[in-house]
């Protein structure tokens, strides 16, 4: 029975996928900064973990934990939306210490189990901003970016140690926290010369039919993890499918 361990499980994107690993037979090391139990009733085959992903002792505590794993999902991460000349550097340092820095030390800490054993997968969940570039996410888009950088080049050398990485790249989803659990940090990023742009992009937001789900991500995740062929990019939710095909 295969083990996975994934990042930022207190809601959204990683609360999803370890559900449907866990409905799926495996068994799932779920990890979050505070862990949330009312989330998470006790059932055989998961556990729950406190992780800082910015902290290398939180790193090792979580990994001593949870023992051998065979599949990282790097989903912890932060949002940021605003104009980024109102950003400050301090803030664009946050969100690369978490969604860039973070996923590289996650990664970098299990690796030496994976090269030993000679198997191992590390899927790291990006954005479709990736994909296409959209306004006023320029510092979340080059931390996402800087992963799938990281992630194309990282396959190259580890694929002679039969350890595979792989790329999930969601959508525009609305029914997540992304907003909410960025709402301090976001405070005056839009100043009054950005604020009718801000407003026309909002607007085109809202009209947006094809959106992600929780699950498409979830789902995406899952082929990842199962897919044992040399696929870098899976894009998730039938907006970044719709990306992805542009891109293509």
């Amino acid at each position: 029975m295969k083990t996975v361990l994934i990042t930022g499980c207190s809601s959204g994107y990683g609360l999803a996928t370890a559900r449907h690993f866990h409905a799926n037979g495996w068994n799932v090391v779920a990890t979050m900064r505070t862990p949330r139990t009312e989330s998470w009733p006790a059932a055989e085959r998961l556990r729950v973990l406190a992780l800082d992903v910015t902290q290398p002792e939180s790193i090792a505590r979580a990994l001593g934990a949870a023992g051998p794993i065979d599949v990282l999902v790097n989903n912890a991460g932060l949002g940021l939306f605003g104009a980024f000349e109102a950003t400050p550097m301090a803030t664009v340092r946050e969100i690369f210490d978490t969604n860039t820095f973070g996923t590289m030390a996650m990664t970098q800490a299990v690796l030496p189990q994976f090269r030993e054993r000679g198997a191992g997968l590390v899927v790291n969940i990006t954005s479709s901003a990736t994909l296409a570039p959209m306004p006023l996410v320029a510092a979340y888009t080059a931390s996402k970016t800087a992963v799938a950088g990281f992630t194309a080049s990282l396959a190259h050398e580890l694929a002679a140690f039969n350890v595979r990485v792989k790329l999930v790249e969601p959508g525009y989803a609305p029914t997540t926290r992304f907003t909410e659990n960025g709402a301090g940090r976001m405070q005056g990023l839009i100043p009054a010369a950005y604020a009718p742009f801000a407003e026309s992009v909002f607007a085109l937001l809202g009209q947006q039919s094809a959106f992600t789900r929780e699950t498409d991500v979830a789902e995406a995740v899952w082929l990842a993890a199962n897919d044992p062929s040399s696929r870098l990019h899976y894009a998730a939710g039938a907006d970044a499918l719709a990306l992805a095909r542009t891109a293509a």
